[in-house]
């Protein structure tokens, strides 16, 4: 049952490159803004992106449609874009009586375009990612029309970080756990979390207006991020490290108290559960589903699984998973026998892989990880006897997701839109590849 009195303003805070690196999620990373969110509102702590790179992730989530069907296989400044803009949260969202508007990043049209957000169909645009907290402050601060859906997108989390800052000393940093403990990584660390600091201070300004404002009350906050952070074996990679992101919601309607909800959740779920919760007829387009049994208290979950790929970044790179509370199963449809190196954004951590040896290391072209006994998904399984029925149960439910959404890896490399640009690694395009063949083991 609806029990909202009046429809509730929306604001969706968001920002690169951040994962889970942040306080309520455990991690030495002080965000007492984003800490604050979370204690007045809902912690997910299983929350996963549909994609692990910046326009695909956020193009899933903003349709709840996983990007093979959208559209958005690759990256808006290098030549992407959906399929449809219609199909984009905010018309869904005008037609039940929202006034839309864009601060800062959106990554889902191109950079390019100084009119992006009319391409979108926004109906407002504040400005761009330098002023984005100041112009969402003056929005809020002004009274707007109501009910609104306000979009604040950051970049701060996004590489290069900011310089060393004198109170995030790498001498007492730990670097993420993929990476050795050494100075470069440390350092490395250290001005992420410099970065961290300037975005919790902005996502701050902004959530300290909407109190100002006398607006907190009526106004669900959706704080997320697109993908894990910009170090390797992290962002555009199908490990927790790159698909696990925040995502804390508070407001009206139930996403109150300080809960945490360790139930598995996608992306594309928030569209579904916005029009759930406001009791908007769901567009027929969408594959998440409703959060609302969770957040209502009328199921423990509301997923067994969640799918997620990778398709262009720097480089084509096709991969699919399917992650479970217990297993997560990865396949890769490049055949390379190399790591596609571009598709890791260059820093200091990089750099110490590249110097051991990295670029010779080949990638597995199947995984299998117990996230019981192996979470940092280290050991692959994928030729242990004793899985063997586990393994061929996540291969056929892959394969059914594929095929349930039509996924064009079924039937052959993905092409780049007409003028895209795209890496081109070890002297192999994307049409060279030769078409991968569905398992269909039981």
């Amino acid at each position: 049952m609806n029990m909202l009195t009046a429809k509730p303003n929306i604001l969706y805070i968001h920002t690169h490159d951040i994962g889970r690196y942040v306080q309520p999620y455990g991690y030495a990373v002080p965000t007492p803004h984003i800490q604050r969110l979370a204690e007045e509102g809902i912690l997910f702590r299983q929350a996963f992106c549909a994609n692990p790179t910046c326009s695909a992730s956020r193009a899933a989530l903003l349709t709840g449609m996983y990007p093979h069907n959208n559209g958005m296989t690759g990256l808006a400044h290098r030549g992407w874009s959906l399929n449809d803009y219609s199909q984009h949260i905010v018309h869904t969202l005008r037609c039940a009586g929202y006034t839309t508007v864009l601060s800062g990043v959106q990554h889902v049209a191109s950079h390019t375009d100084v009119e992006a957000w009319q391409t979108i169909g926004y109906d407002r645009s504040l400005g761009d990612a330098r002023e984005a907290e100041k112009r969402a402050v003056e929005f809020l601060e002004n009274a707007p029309e109501q009910p609104f859906f306000l979009s604040v997108g950051f970049v701060d989390t996004h590489r290069e970080f900011e310089p060393l800052n004198g109170i995030d000393d790498p001498r007492y940093c730990r670097p993420p756990d993929p990476l050795p403990d050494t100075p470069a990584t440390r350092e490395d660390m250290a001005r992420f979390k410099a970065s961290a600091r300037t975005l919790d201070a902005k996502m701050g300004a902004v959530l300290d207006a909407l109190e100002r404002a006398g607006l907190a009350e009526n106004t669900l906050v959706i704080c997320t991020t697109d993908h894990g952070i910009a170090f390797p074996r992290m962002k555009c990679t199908l490990t927790e490290g790159g698909i696990g992101v925040m995502l804390i919601m508070r407001g009206p309607g139930g996403f109150g108290d300080g809960r945490v909800i360790d139930s598995l959740v996608s992306h594309i779920d928030i569209f579904p559960t916005l029009c759930d919760l406001l009791d908007i007829e769901p567009p027929d387009w969408l594959q998440g589903v409703s959060l609302m049994p969770l957040i209502r208290g009328d199921a423990d979950a509301v997923r067994d699984e969640i799918f997620a790929e990778v398709n262009y970044h720097a480089a084509y790179e096709p991969q699919r998973c399917i992650r479970t509370s217990r297993w997560s199963y990865i396949r890769r449809f490049d055949g390379r026998t190399r790591p596609v190196l571009p598709n890791c954004d260059d820093g200091l951590s990089k750099s110490l892989w590249m110097e051991h040896g990295w670029a010779a290391i080949p990638p597995d072209e199947e995984a299998l990880y117990d996230l019981i006994f192996d979470p940092h998904e280290a050991h692959n399984l994928i030729a242990e006897p004793r899985v063997a029925d586990v393994l061929a149960d996540l291969r056929a439910r892959l394969d059914a997701w594929m095929r349930a959404t039509d996924d064009p890896l079924l039937h052959g490399p993905i092409p780049a839109p007409e003028g895209a640009l795209v890496n081109n690694v070890d002297g192999i395009s994307p049409g060279d590849r030769p078409k991968p063949a569905a398992r269909n083991e039981k």
